[in-house]
């Protein structure tokens, strides 16, 4: 995977960490580290923000990004996200809120700290591979259930992580995000 989307990650990574904000790093950058490695556009990563970090959260980032405190008010206000893009690379970080739900909620319970970089060493949260599954069967079922690729993320890991799932935890959140049809077309297929 480029060193790039990496750095810039980590910029975000820090300033979450230094605001004391508990955040995972999710989507398809997950995903390719727990399938199989694909080029990602951009770094989804869920965030706990409250409203007493919106401007010191600006400050820290607003030398590298484009990030307004109005993105981020609006963002919390409808529990949606905002995005980052880092002014060197124009690479893009999305910031996702949780949702009042017991899977974002039970997600960043279980997320797990990671390597992600070497020399230095580098760690930070990520989504636990069953968390990764469910959250991009969520966005398949958003989509219409059309996207090969998010298709494709989900079968790579459920292929290269099989025997390891914790399918009881699995299947009841699914059950909670309307995803139990999902889970057990990817369980019972051929490719999964």
């Amino acid at each position: 995977m480029n060193d790039e989307p990496i750095e810039v990650m980590l910029i975000v990574v820090g300033a979450l960490e230094k605001l004391g904000i508990r955040y995972l790093v999710a989507g398809s950058f997950a995903s390719a580290l727990y399938g199989e490695p694909r080029s990602t556009r951009d770094v989804d990563i869920l965030a706990d923000v409250k409203t007493e970090h919106v401007h010191d959260l600006e400050k820290l980032l607003e030398s590298e990004f484009n990030v307004t405190v109005e993105a981020i008010k609006l963002a919390l206000k409808h529990k949606s996200s905002f995005n980052l893009i880092h002014y060197q690379s124009l690479f893009k970080v999305d910031i996702f809120i949780p949702k009042e739900r017991r899977f974002d909620e039970e997600e960043l319970r279980r997320r797990a700290l990671r390597v992600v970089a070497t020399d230095p060493e580098r760690k930070v949260y990520l989504a636990t591979v069953e968390d990764v599954i469910l959250a991009k069967l969520d966005w398949y079922r958003q989509g219409n259930e059309i996207s090969d690729l998010q298709w494709r993320d989900v079968t790579g890991m459920f292929k290269a992580n099989e025997g390891r799932l914790d399918l009881s935890y699995m299947r009841n959140m699914a059950e909670d995000l309307g995803l139990h049809d999902l889970l057990a077309k990817l369980i019972s297929s051929p490719q999964g």
